[in-house]
């Protein structure tokens, strides 16, 4: 039964195959600059080793300008996804912002003068997060309109396995090219230039796919919903259960525009039932950002370097195994777990098992602490304390990727209805890409302040801040997108069924509704 469900919704898995390889750009970027600024030939030829000695000084700013610059964009592209996606669509919103990205990808990977190179990395990965914003906002959007609520935990939770794959890969480039190159541009211009591969496969795979059901229908056009949604469910568009799923998607398209003619951003914002969840969106990422993983995931290298790991080998490689543990835990979690456990669970547990890592490693380092060499310095054996601490970073990103990785972005895809879908994902995107840069622009600073502090600090966020807000949020596991509105009290169960009898109705009058529902939105908005 379960492989008969898998291959009725083939090519939904397909859609969101194409969709998240933008998230793969996504992970890949989030990994890959931290790397990159820490080889030591890379700070040699921008002049960050004046007079042939390190300037720590300017290697911190300049590893924290070329990794926070690409969230900078990032924050207002996820901003401007909004607007466009609401009036363009899905589908040509993501090919836009795929191409906006790749001329990033292209401007970072030229860049090789001492004099002005560093000026054309920070313009392409401003560049590039522009349109990595835009993809991270409107990709689990797209996504989850077009999954039934069976599997869309699943599918929409791709969007974490998708960041574990391209983080991954940028660890294991950044090692290669560490260990087999030993100077020159290409110590850069292949990790960046690397970007271009994933871009291109999203950029002709977009051409591939449909455009989102529920959009369509949210335009008006309603007899292209019926028949992308058949496409999608594999269904006779004169399908029983289809045109259910059709008549729930219009009932609560209807509603909201009886509720909410002439929506401006005011009324998206504290129309009934609506601002509980954009402060949900906001406060889910501005705390999954402060859990840690992404000071670890953005600078790697220079964590393991602070736990023992120093020199390249040692602390790349380390990185890598980093990558391969998340992307492990995380697909085992999303194909296993997501529908299993729920939401509120899984966020619970993640919250106390990162609190709990993170407090063994700040008195590890409190108690043994590693010696006190350059992260550049090569050490032949890695001590006790130092592959303790390693132990409890890989058994972190374990509960990270079990609930407080994958799930936001489920969460928040599950909770906005049709209408204000795309500010809701725009909302927790921005958040997330505002306090992503906040993090990765200060962790570098933070962590050479507080020593071992750094790793209490996270930990107190994660078990009383993320613990505390587990228990708070509604559970949404198992629920349609049309039902979150009456858990959030926008509209009463017994109106909602109402509606969908009254769509039901109007379905089984034949297939012609397309037309007659357009005439009847027509009216409405009359």
């Amino acid at each position: 039964m379960a492989n008969a469900g898998a291959f009725t919704n083939i090519r939904v898995y397909w859609l969101a195959f194409i969709a998240y390889w933008g998230i793969v750009l996504f992970g890949y970027d989030t990994g890959i600059a931290g790397g990159v600024v820490s080889q030591a030939n890379f700070q040699k030829h921008f002049g960050m080793w004046p007079n042939g000695v390190e300037n720590k000084a300017q290697v911190t700013a300049v590893s924290s300008n070329v990794v926070s610059v690409l969230q900078a964009g990032a924050f207002f592209g996820a901003l401007g996804s909004a607007p466009i996606s609401g009036k363009f669509g899905r589908k040509w919103t993501l090919v836009g912002f795929t191409f906006i990205f790749t001329i990033g990808a292209i401007l970072t990977t030229i860049a090789s003068s001492p004099t002005n190179g560093l000026s054309l990395i920070y313009a392409g990965r401003v560049i590039s997060g522009v349109g990595i914003g835009g993809i991270s906002a409107v990709s689990p959007a797209f996504v989850s309109e077009c999954s039934p609520k069976e599997v869309r935990g699943r599918i929409t939770g791709l969007f974490q396995v998708m960041v574990a794959t391209g983080v991954m890969l940028s660890y294991f480039i950044n090692y290669g090219v560490s260990i087999n190159i030993g100077n020159g541009s290409r110590i850069w211009r292949i990790p960046f230039g690397f970007q271009l591969v994933p871009a291109g496969i999203m950029l002709f795979g977009l051409l591939t796919v449909k455009e989102s059901p529920r959009w369509l229908a949210s335009v008006g056009r309603n007899e292209e919903a019926l028949n992308n949604l058949a496409y999608l469910r594999r269904k006779p568009t004169d399908d029983v259960e289809l045109l259910h799923e059709l008549a729930e998607i219009e009932a609560a398209i209807e509603e909201e525009r009886e509720a909410r003619k002439g929506l401006g951003w005011k009324e998206a914002f504290f129309g009934k039932g609506n601002l509980i969840r954009f402060v949900i969106a906001f406060v889910i990422f501005l705390l999954q950002q402060w859990c840690g993983q992404n000071s670890v995931g953005y600078y790697a290298p220079q964590i393991f370097a602070s736990i023992g790991y120093t020199g390249n080998k040692n602390s790349l490689l380390a990185s890598g195994v980093y990558g391969v543990v998340k992307l492990v835990a995380t697909s085992i979690f999303i194909f296993f777990g997501v529908e299993t456990l729920g939401r509120k669970l899984s966020f619970f547990i993640s919250a106390m098992g990162m609190g709990i890592c993170f407090f063994i490693i700040g008195a590890i380092i409190k108690t043994h602490p590693p010696p006190a060499t350059s992260s550049t310095s090569v050490v032949t054996a890695i001590s006790p304390a130092s592959q303790g601490m390693a132990a409890m970073l890989y058994i972190y990103v374990c509960f990270y990727s079990m609930g407080w990785g994958p799930l936001p972005w489920v969460y928040v895809s599950d909770i906005f209805p049709t209408r204000t879908r795309h500010y809701g994902l725009a909302v927790a995107s921005a958040s997330q890409w505002l306090w992503n840069f906040v993090v990765s622009h200060q962790t570098l600073l933070i962590e050479q302040h507080l020593g071992f502090k750094f790793f209490l600090m996270f930990a107190t966020v994660n078990i009383g801040a993320m613990g505390t807000f587990s228990l708070l949020i509604p559970e949404t596991k198992g629920r349609s997108l049309e039902e979150m509105d009456i858990i959030f009290g926008s509209v009463s169960a017994e109106k909602r069924s109402a509606d969908v009898a009254k769509f039901e109705h109007a379905l089984d009058n034949g297939p012609e509704i397309g037309s007659t529902r357009s005439n009847d939105y027509s009216d409405t908005k009359a």
